[in-house]
């Protein structure tokens, strides 16, 4: 089992292509009032990433950076301060486009950004996005292969589309949050440690978990857990909470309503095969620890989460209508 894809399935993380930029000579574009999580991708030359309390961020072509959902940022040619008086043009890019391109500056583009964005069901108790810091940012010579293979990958679509553009765009949404998130945490790891993003890179607690992934409903304890990988149980007590936040019998009770979660927002299953699936004997038990996790029945939870029918971790197949201002 995958632990990080299983995370990515649960809380029901999806992407879309949002803004284009294509900018030469003096420019700038702020990015406002968007929903989760945006990932610009610099294709092409150079920009800059201005957040307020923060240092300019230089980006370089194949850079890619992930800020958390809500945070007003900037685009730029010139991070100085005053220098967005002297643009040549500046535009203001609110919420959700389609791909569309906005095009900037009075000379011929020279950077290329594209910006994705992400968000994910927020009724899930796992969010991965949460886990990461405020800025991420992954330079093209830090980054990994198959990072740089994305970026290249989706600049080409976007630069020459063919046959089934729009189908190849959509995996490669999902392949470039991976990505990101494989280069960072490689590169990163002290910035993970005590988190669940760290606890997949530390060879006794990744394993565990991968153990509780694919045997949910096995009544496990920290004894049988620690025999099933080979270590001692007093090791296993002290270092699964420390990595995860959780014993691994807490860690075991969330995982499974993760698990009932998906089954109720994505199927038709019945509350009895869903509960058996999860490790519970009866249906009143079910439901009960259902309700502690989620504060609401089952039953309700199923009514309110059907905009996220279908696959967890899946794209959007209609663009969200453009609200780009100049």
């Amino acid at each position: 089992m995958d632990p990080l894809a299983d995370a990515l399935a649960m809380s029901g993380v999806k992407g879309v292509l949002s803004t284009r930029v294509e900018a030469g000579g003096r420019w700038a574009v702020a990015i406002e009032d968007y929903p989760g999580t945006a990932l610009h991708a610099v294709t092409a030359g150079s920009a800059w990433l201005v957040v307020a309390g923060r240092a300019p961020v230089e980006l370089a072509a194949g850079d890619v950076v992930l800020l958390p959902g809500g945070t007003p940022h900037s685009l730029t040619d010139d991070p100085a301060p005053g220098a967005t008086h002297r643009r040549c043009e500046q535009v203001i890019a609110r919420g959700r486009g389609a791909g569309e391109v906005i095009t900037l500056g009075a000379q011929p583009a020279t950077t290329r950004v594209v910006t994705l964005h992400y968000d994910s069901d927020p009724a899930a108790l796992t969010q991965v996005l949460a886990l990461l810091p405020g800025l991420v940012h992954v330079r093209a010579e830090t980054g990994t292969p198959g990072l740089a293979d994305a970026v290249r990958m989706l600049a080409r679509e976007l630069a020459e589309p063919q046959l089934a553009t729009s189908a190849v765009l959509r995996s490669l949404i999902d392949i470039m949050l991976v990505q990101m998130l494989r280069a960072w945490l490689a590169a990163n790891p002290p910035e993970c440690f005590g988190t669940w993003l760290g606890a997949l890179y530390d060879p006794v607690i990744g394993a565990a978990l991968r153990h509780l992934h694919a045997n949910p409903a096995v009544p496990w304890t920290t004894a049988t857990l620690a025999q099933a990988i080979s270590v001692s149980r007093a090791t296993l007590a002290r270092r699964f909470p420390a990595a995860t936040g959780h014993t691994p019998a807490a860690y075991l009770a969330n995982w499974r309503m993760e698990l009932a979660a998906v089954r109720l927002r994505d199927s038709h299953d019945s509350l009895e095969t869903i509960a058996e699936a999860v490790g519970y004997g009866s249906v009143p038990a079910f439901t009960r620890a259902f309700t502690r996790a989620f504060g609401r029945t089952p039953g309700r939870y199923r009514s309110g989460t059907r905009e996220y029918a279908g696959s967890a971790f899946r794209l959007d197949s209609s663009p969200a209508p453009s609200t780009t201002a100049g």
